[in-house]
């Protein structure tokens, strides 16, 4: 499966500063992040147990938009399970090329979906593409590794599609989403399925349900489906829980 390179992309990417900080005796101690020496594909950043993955770069749009993604993942039936109607909000959370963003936004004609990247390169793509498109909904949004920089209360969805393992502060990341999404928000994690072996993607670049969940509810999410119509893939829809 082509599903393979995606532990060869990854291989470019830098160590996270903080991490080699941390190694260097500059971690806090209340700070909710370990540290180890780094696994061949992590970044040695462990959150809740789980050492935090390295960034897939722009550099591997094409294996995004790859034809046999359809195939073997089920995209579309992804689109069509999220929780929306023609007037939805929706954060796609680490679009890269919008692969999933504008199969959503065809959904959503009188909302709009905001395409979070924390890459200029990735950015400048999505905003070409919607002009050339014509979907006026789809809002290029520039993100930080800590916030996804999005209104406060003003969404009714947010997902992402292979994104949650790679964030750097998953903890803050959170937080920051929790407070864009409505009362009633939802948030949606796409993640391969840690439990199966058979999947051929790097341990660190998987997730299982139960990991998924320890860390969301910590963080004021309720896990309330777990779909299990995709080939490869959780998917996993969580209810903002209110203070």
């Amino acid at each position: 499966m082509k599903i393979l390179r995606y532990s060869i992309l990854v291989l470019g990417c830098i160590l996270p500063l903080i991490a080699c900080q941390a190694q260097n005796g500059s971690q806090k101690d209340d700070s909710p992040y370990k540290f180890k020496n780094p696994s061949w594909d992590g970044t040695g950043k462990i959150y809740m147990g789980r050492e935090i993955s390295h960034i897939m770069g722009f550099a591997g749009k094409d294996w995004l938009e790859r034809d046999s993604r359809e195939g073997e993942e089920g995209v579309s039936l992804a689109v069509k399970n999220l929780p929306l109607t023609s007037e939805s909000v929706v954060a796609d959370i680490g679009a890269g090329s919008g692969y999933y963003t504008f199969r959503v936004a065809e959904r959503i004609p009188d909302g709009k979906i905001y395409a979070v990247e924390v890459q200029d390169e990735a950015l400048n793509y999505l905003d070409r593409k919607r002009k050339e498109l014509g979907f006026e909904q789809v809002i290029p949004t520039k993100g930080s590794s800590k916030s996804p920089n999005l209104p406060e209360e003003a969404i009714d969805v947010a997902f992402m599609v292979d994104v949650y393992h790679e964030l750097e502060f998953p903890q803050e990341m959170l937080q920051s989403i929790h407070q864009s999404l409505k009362p009633d928000g939802k948030l949606i994690l796409i993640e391969y399925r840690g439990e199966d072996p058979t999947i051929a993607i790097k341990p660190l670049h998987k997730m299982t349900a139960r990991q998924a969940e320890k860390e969301l509810k910590a963080n004021g999410f309720k896990l309330v489906e777990n779909g299990k119509f995709l080939k490869i893939q959780h998917f996993l829809v969580f209810q903002k829980v209110s203070d």
